[in-house]
């Protein structure tokens, strides 16, 4: 049985993780994320992806058992090749939306740290427990959870392990919306479908724009900011847009990228 289902509806396309009881990650999964990921980085229909990992829960880490039975260096290369996937999801040029449901803990939590916007169930429960069996994160959680939510915090989740639920990581800042358990995928897919209709290349800059910019200094941050409005400014998209703000005021243009 697959680990990994896409299931497209349209311009967005569900990544579902499959791998019961607890969708923890093992190289098995770990390889079909990384395949379909790349299916979608190359394919022009996909405006935007859902991380979905079922009604239960999302994914509650790595497969523990499996890492326990590796030798260090063998540890070093599962690491670095899920850490590889994890930035090529964060790396898709179109916008991603986590749908958290349950549990989204240790590598489950680090895979929806690499999305751009993240839905939870209101009785959703997030964490990085790592430092509980006496390791750290290894796919991100040190890193993205510091740029969402700030060192402090960071520290905070990620030196005691504790786990959150949706109100206080919605407070954190580490969720962006928290709604019903029965709303969650539905919630993601309509605000990812909203994005899908958006302006392409447009979208894909800002994305760059926020993702590059955020590692590097403010000037040199503000000169890719300024190469990608110029490029983007010459695109039909924004041809499309300006005429039909002109036209009709905001909000009513209905650009040629789009669905």
């Amino acid at each position: 049985m697959p680990r990994i289902r896409l299931e497209t509806d349209g311009p967005v396309v569900t990544v579902r993780l499959a791998h019961p009881p607890m969708n923890a990650f093992d190289t098995a999964q770990r390889r079909e994320l990384a395949t379909g990921v790349r299916r979608l980085a190359e394919d022009p229909a996909v405006r935007a992806v859902v991380l979905y990992g079922g009604e239960r829960l999302f994914a509650a880490g790595a497969d523990v058992k499996a890492l326990a039975a590796m030798d260090p260096e063998e540890v070093r290369g599962w690491n670095r090749a899920l850490q590889r996937t994890f930035d090529e999801v964060a790396r898709l040029p179109v916008p991603v939306v986590a749908a958290i449901t349950g549990y989204a803990l240790g590598g489950g939590l680090e895979l929806a740290l690499a999305a751009d916007y993240r839905v939870a169930a209101d009785d959703a429960v997030l964490g990085q427990p790592e430092v509980q069996l006496g390791i750290m994160p290894g796919s991100g959680g040190t890193q993205r959870l510091t740029r969402l939510i700030g060192p402090s915090r960071a520290k905070n989740l990620l030196m005691t392990g504790r786990r959150v639920g949706a109100e206080e990581a919605m407070r954190l800042g580490l969720v962006d919306e928290v709604v019903p358990t029965a709303e969650v995928y539905e919630t993601a897919v309509r605000y990812a479908r909203r994005l899908a209709e958006g302006p392409a290349a447009a979208l894909e800059a800002i994305k760059e724009a926020v993702d590059h910019g955020a590692d590097t200094s403010l000037s040199t941050g503000l000169a890719l900011e300024r190469s990608l409005f110029t490029g983007v400014f010459g695109t039909a998209d924004a041809t499309t847009g300006i005429q039909s703000f002109l036209e009709h005021g905001p909000g009513k243009a209905r650009f040629s990228s789009a669905p």
